[in-house]
């Protein structure tokens, strides 16, 4: 009789341990899941936003086709040489857009130096890009831009730099954290994903950091070039997938954290209870 007892006893606490791991296996599970979406969504968000050309926007009226000075705008803005002063005067004039590695303004077709542009029945403008080079992201700004005498301006000159890096150091974290991520799918546990969120949380805040940079890049620069009249201005939808990607990093490393702690303590006291 005794012997029936402790051996039913005994059952039905294997039993309820069972189901219980089942559970909790259940529960992380789910949550990796929804972080690795997450970050999917994120990585995807921050490599469009790296890759495209509208953190910024102007709006113009626009330009005629016949003026000398456009065309010398357009000129400079086409030269590997263009100062500061020089390509943001064609935005503000030409509905310019500009990324992390281009910028671009929208021009009447027949130019000296550019091409008729193929689709005319609905078009009056066409869009040439010109990219940063590397001199010119490491480039010192000046506190009057345009002029080298006026002395170098730091803030606005590491607020560059960092807008442009930080980006490609969130997009590298993220990256990596995929990796510890996979290395722990195959080693069927969840507590090498601790780093995967905390990669992941580094990235979100590196994301945070170049978005806060460009955003006050732009007011400092507004605040030595003033925009002309009848010239408006305003954040694309590539800086808004940068501000969108932040928040999906950081929920993804919530979860990759919760779940791999919660993990590894609940295991521990259920093999305390499995043990007692």
């Amino acid at each position: 009789m005794g012997g029936d007892r402790l051996e039913n006893k005994t059952s039905v606490s294997v039993a309820s341990w069972s189901s219980l791991n089942a559970r909790m296996d259940n529960r992380f599970a789910t949550a990796f899941v929804i972080a690795c979406v997450l970050s999917l969504i994120s990585t995807i968000y921050m490599a469009a936003s790296i890759g495209t050309d509208f953190w910024y926007e102007y709006r113009s009226p626009v330009q005629e086709n016949s003026s000398d000075l456009n065309k010398g705008l357009w000129t400079d803005f086409a030269s590997d040489e263009a100062d500061e002063k020089t390509y943001n005067d064609a935005l503000f004039r030409y509905n310019g857009t500009v990324g992390l590695w281009r910028r671009c303004i929208s021009i009447p077709p027949n130019t000296n130096w550019y091409s008729p542009p193929e689709r005319t029945e609905s078009f009056d403008v066409v869009t040439k890009c010109m990219s940063f080079t590397l001199n010119e992201q490491f480039m010192e700004k000046f506190v009057d831009p345009g002029n080298h005498n006026s002395g170098i301006d730091l803030l606005r000159t590491y607020l560059w730099r960092c807008q442009f890096l930080l980006p490609f150091v969130s997009l590298g974290l993220m990256c990596f954290g995929a990796l510890i991520g996979l290395c722990a799918c195959i080693c069927r546990s969840l507590y090498p994903t601790i780093a995967t969120g905390i990669l992941h949380l580094l990235a979100g805040l590196c994301t945070l950091g170049s978005v806060s940079c460009y955003v006050a890049g732009i007011e400092l620069l507004h605040q030595k070039l003033e925009l002309p009249e009848n010239v408006t201005g305003e954040f694309g939808w590539s800086f808004c997938l940068a501000c969108v990607s932040a928040p999906l990093q950081f929920m993804a490393s919530a979860l990759f954290i919760w779940a791999a702690h919660t993990n590894r303590k609940e295991y521990t006291l259920m093999k305390a209870y499995r043990v007692a």
